[in-house]
């Protein structure tokens, strides 16, 4: 088993095995806290250009199956653990987490001191790396190219081709797809037809499938990135049932104005309290995203705020005063994680039910 090197751009290496694909890349460093879940992870198109670093400590145990993918493909860049199994245990498993890597020709280092490397990604907030065969590599090689993408490529990657439509139900939704994960679709199957549009799909295109509501789903880096496509979600939003989903959820809140901002290291796990402030409860959620919305930069004329995250107080959803329009950062759909907010889900379908039956016109010109 040969050794592999984990140098980030701040200095720090991290000493490892190589697993998956022996190849060097780069990325954005990130971590994420939960303690299952590793194969929906590693096939969320939101981790398109990052490194995933699993803190907890023991991963592979139950192998990798053939129902769990979020995506066709795996989409993270690389990946590093401490302690990886090769020989899971469970009925349903199909392959082992080394050889799903080395199947996708993706690369990871295991036998990684994770603890250390999460503690310089918290101390150095956004952190970019690279995975190499040798410790020690030429400084100016090394600082010429960290292989940081541009959003746009990124979701230009993940993102269909063309619009693919899936299930009949009586309700038609528009899932604007910046990297959509398949969980989000299966929720919405049990009562609508799904028509799954590329990221750039013109306002007219969409118009032209009669939806009765639109879906902005996830996906990876920075939206302010997707400027140009602002207007159209603001038109779709004005005419049509809404909800976004954490990339889809600040994209409709910089439509409308508002602004968005780097967090230090990003929400990435099953575990965060978010706060419903229309009922005081707490709900348990997944979450994984590097940007937020301000909230001090949230019309109140526009938009009332339903959920704030426990922790830290930043901005996890919110709801437009007058129109049926709600956004959430975290992930209702939650795999992984809990599922103590799939209600939002429902809540939407009502919303496309209740206006396809009162005959709201499909699309008024402003």
């Amino acid at each position: 088993m040969s050794k592999g090197y984990l140098i980030l751009e701040t200095g720090e290496q991290f000493e490892g095995d190589w697993i998956g694909a022996e190849q060097e890349i780069s990325g954005e460093v990130v971590f994420n806290t939960s303690m299952t879940g590793y194969q929906e992870m590693m096939t969320d198109p939101s981790y398109a250009g990052q490194i995933l670093t699993f803190c907890y400590p023991i991963i592979g145990n139950y192998g990798i199956n053939d129902m769990d993918d979020e995506s066709h493909k795996l989409s993270v860049t690389a990946v590093i653990a401490s302690d990886i199994c090769d020989e899971p245990s469970h009925y349903q498993s199909t392959s082992s987490f080394s050889e799903k890597l080395k199947e996708a020709n993706i690369s990871g280092l295991k036998n990684v001191d994770t603890r250390s490397l999460v503690a310089a990604i918290r101390k150095h907030k956004t952190v970019v790396g690279k995975i190499v065969s040798e410790k020690e590599k030429d400084k100016e090689q090394l600082s010429s190219d960290w292989g940081k993408m541009e959003n746009m490529d990124l979701v230009n990657r993940v993102s269909v081709k063309s619009p693919q439509t899936y299930g009949n139900g009586l309700y038609h939704v528009v899932l604007i797809d910046y990297g959509y994960k398949k969980s989000i679709l299966q929720a919405l199957l049990a009562q609508c037809k799904v028509t799954v549009v590329p990221y750039h799909t013109s306002l007219e295109t969409i118009k032209s499938m009669n939806p009765n509501g639109i879906l902005l789903s996830n996906g990876p880096g920075d939206p302010m990135e997707l400027k140009e496509y602002f207007p159209v979600i603001k038109a779709l939003t004005e005419n049509y049932p809404t909800l976004g989903i954490c990339l889809g959820h600040q994209l409709i809140a910089l439509a409308y104005g508002a602004t968005t901002k780097k967090m230090p290291f990003g929400h990435r796990g099953a575990n965060h309290p978010v706060k419903d402030l229309l009922t005081g409860k707490v709900r348990m959620t997944s979450q994984n995203h590097g940007y937020v919305v301000e909230e001090n930069s949230i019309d109140s004329r526009d938009f009332q705020v339903l959920f704030r995250n426990v922790n830290d107080r930043s901005l996890e959803g919110m709801k437009h005063v007058s129109k049926p329009i709600q956004s959430v950062q975290f992930h209702p759909e939650a795999h992984p994680g809990p599922s103590d907010t799939e209600y939002i889900f429902n809540a939407f379908i009502q919303q496309v039910v209740t206006a396809a039956q009162e005959g709201v016109p499909a699309y008024v010109e402003a």
